[in-house]
């Protein structure tokens, strides 16, 4: 995502230092792009958002898996070719990418001009000083030092939709992530810390709040001293002007009665659960290093829908993991088919290095793994579209983003939507004074694939 674009840039001083930022990978590292950017607005240092124009690109890198670690190098590259077509000065690259691989990119890619780690992004303003006076500076901090700037979380992307990240890191070390070898071990921010962000979120227009982290579910173990995401949605509720809060990154074993209770009491709080649970067979849950196992998933499958009738319940998976065998992959299959999740996705394994996944034998041919995924996604289609299709009469509460002028028609989500990962609302209606982040009334009359198609109620909220 080309960041900057997401925000206005007004160019007050045509002579400011002007940057263009790219935010790549996770929402996760969307907090942090935001994060940065406030840190060097209150610097004085303008966001624009042509890249052409840029005196400074900062890329906010991704290595989580080999698509995303292309992506990053392909954009380092694209970026880096400005600095002789334009007034481009310096190129700095910064996120997990930077972490992980400093001193390849120091060798392999002299575009570069500085390098800043995960948890040196307080040191963002610092390097562009450095680049902009000839330096070459590297901000890499050891991954288990806490960073977070306090007061300088910005809105990005959609203006009435905010991520809070809420911690950083993992403690579970699940055999093919490499994200506790780039982000350390799990560290929450404080609740107070929290609370007075989304105040300022909410101030600045912000009508929905999604919580986001490696894992949201052990929010406070370790500064609290136990599970304390339930006290955090309260206090969150209670702000004036937000009207959804979001949960993303649920783990399955670590949903708690108080958390589901919370759920069901907050009006404020959607009826949407993110739980990554990746796989059912036993054998390959072990293998992962996974702490559930396939009957504790549909136990809490099962209970979350008996406690909240409406939940709408994401997952993920991983298709061709290690000696997965046909019988396991079409186990999975079954799975899928038995327990109808509203939303789902599905990636290929990618093995990557310094994993314990990566270094197993039995790793099964690329054309394997995406057929597999291929056939998991065709079989979810077959589910959504049967669960969009059943939607018609039904009364949502949907949240409008923008307009089809010439068609009078608006586009909204509704709560089993998540911003850029689910469906949509197209609404007809006649109104031409809706604003973005405004919750209406609507009535679901079709459904066009994964979209559902309504209109406006006849009170017009």
């Amino acid at each position: 995502m080309r960041l900057s674009s997401e925000y206005s840039a007004s160019k007050k001083n045509p002579d400011a230092v002007r940057i263009f930022f790219v935010s790549l990978g996770c929402d996760k590292n969307l907090v942090d792009s935001a994060q940065m950017i406030g840190l060097l607005r209150s610097k004085g240092y303008e966001i624009t958002d042509d890249e052409n124009e840029a005196d400074i690109i900062i890329i906010n890198s991704c290595c989580f898996i080999g698509d995303a670690k292309e992506e990053s190098i392909n954009t380092i590259i694209e970026m880096g070719e400005k600095k002789s077509q334009g007034r481009l000065k310096g190129l700095i690259v910064c996120g997990c990418l930077a972490q992980r691989y400093a001193d390849e990119i120091k060798k392999e890619m002299p575009e570069v001009d500085a390098i800043v780690g995960t948890t040196a992004i307080d040191s963002i303003a610092s390097a562009v000083d450095e680049v902009l006076k000839g330096g070459k500076p590297r901000h890499i901090e050891g991954i288990d030092r806490y960073v977070y700037l306090d007061g300088k979380l910005e809105p990005a992307g959609i203006n009435h939709t905010a991520y809070l990240k809420i911690a950083d890191g993992c403690n579970k070390n699940c055999t093919y992530c490499v994200i506790p070898k780039v982000r350390g071990r799990y560290r929450s921010v404080p609740m107070e810390t929290l609370v007075s962000d989304a105040n300022r979120l909410a101030v600045r227009g912000v009508r929905e709040l999604v919580l986001v982290a490696q894992e949201t579910t052990v929010y406070g173990t370790d500064i609290y001293g136990e599970k304390s995401l339930h006290l955090l949605l309260e206090k969150l509720c209670r702000i004036e002007g937000i009207e959804w809060i979001r949960l993303m990154y649920c783990y399955p074993e670590e949903i708690y009665d108080g958390l589901i209770d919370c759920i069901k009491g907050e009006p404020r709080i959607c009826h949407y659960l993110d739980i990554p649970i990746q796989h059912c067979s036993d054998r390959i849950l072990k293998l992962m290093g996974r702490k559930t196992r396939k009957q504790e998933l549909v136990d809490i499958i099962y209970k979350l829908r008996n406690e909240i009738p409406d939940i709408a319940l994401r997952t993920t998976l991983i298709s061709g993991f290690p000696t997965e065998t046909e019988d396991e992959h079409k186990e999975l299959l079954d799975f899928v088919r038995d327990m109808r999740f509203e939303r789902l996705g599905c990636f290929a394994y990618s093995r990557e290095e310094d994993t314990v996944a990566g270094a197993m034998s039995g790793q099964i041919h690329h054309a394997t793994k995406k057929r597999r995924c291929r056939e998991i996604m065709e079989a979810q289609q077959e589910i959504a579209f049967d669960n969009a299709s059943k939607m018609t009469g039904r009364e949502l509460s949907v949240m409008i983003e923008g307009r089809l002028p010439e068609e009078d028609i608006y586009i909204g989500r509704s709560y089993m939507d998540a911003p850029d990962v689910d469906g949509y609302v197209f609404v007809k209606s006649p109104r031409q004074d809706i604003l973005s982040g405004e919750l209406i009334n609507v009535t679901i009359t079709g459904a066009d694939g994964y979209d559902l198609i309504g209109e406006v109620n006849a009170d017009g909220r």
